[in-house]
């Protein structure tokens, strides 16, 4: 990968705007600290950010470190996480990111996170164990194809353990000091 300056800094301003604009909101949403109205907006915010990152992708494939630089590529992603209403545009970025990838111009730790996405959308048991939910019982791991073999893939892909990530998340989103005890908020996407 390139630590060159980005080809395109105006396509990585926009990208890393919008998904800063969209985490931020995401935030206050977690929280509970927004009305109806407010909600609607995020969700606008995201069709948009989808179209505009749809017509990036259509202009020159996937936004990788050397046409947007290591932030812009990590906004890209984050949209593309979060363009949930349209499963097809989300395997269509997948495939782009994993060809990035594959030239050694995106990380692999981001593709096995949309990956994961895509396939928790389509109805599928995702890989890798990136994606948990928020339940009434805490954090639950979104389904899981052959969990006993978890670790293997995350490794392949650089992702730490399973296990140690959930304590992490446990320990970040539970009210209290334990980890042990039920979580009570949590995003998808959120095991690294």
């Amino acid at each position: 990968m390139t630590t060159d300056e980005p080809q395109r800094p105006d396509l990585a301003r926009e990208l890393i705007a919008r998904a800063q604009a969209s985490a931020t909101h995401r935030a206050k949403r977690v929280r509970d600290q927004l009305d109806a109205v407010q909600l609607g907006q995020g969700r606008h915010a995201d069709h948009a950010n989808t179209k505009v990152l749809r017509r990036i992708l259509a202009e020159h494939d996937w936004p990788g470190h050397r046409l947007v630089g290591v932030s812009g590529a990590r906004a890209a992603w984050r949209i593309a996480l979060y363009s949930d209403d349209d499963s097809g545009f989300q395997r269509a970025a997948t495939r782009l990111l994993e060809r990035a990838v594959q030239s050694n111009d995106a990380l692999i730790y981001h593709w096995a996170h949309l990956h994961d996405r895509t396939l928790i959308n389509t109805g599928q048991d995702q890989e890798y164990g990136t994606q948990l939910l928020l339940s009434v019982d805490g954090i639950e791991l979104c389904p899981l194809r052959a969990p006993e073999s978890v670790d293997a893939r995350r490794a392949t892909v650089g992702l730490p353990p399973l296990a140690i990530v959930l304590k992490a998340v446990r320990r970040r989103y539970t009210p209290d000091s334990s980890a042990d005890e039920a979580p009570t908020v949590v995003l998808a996407g959120a095991a690294a």
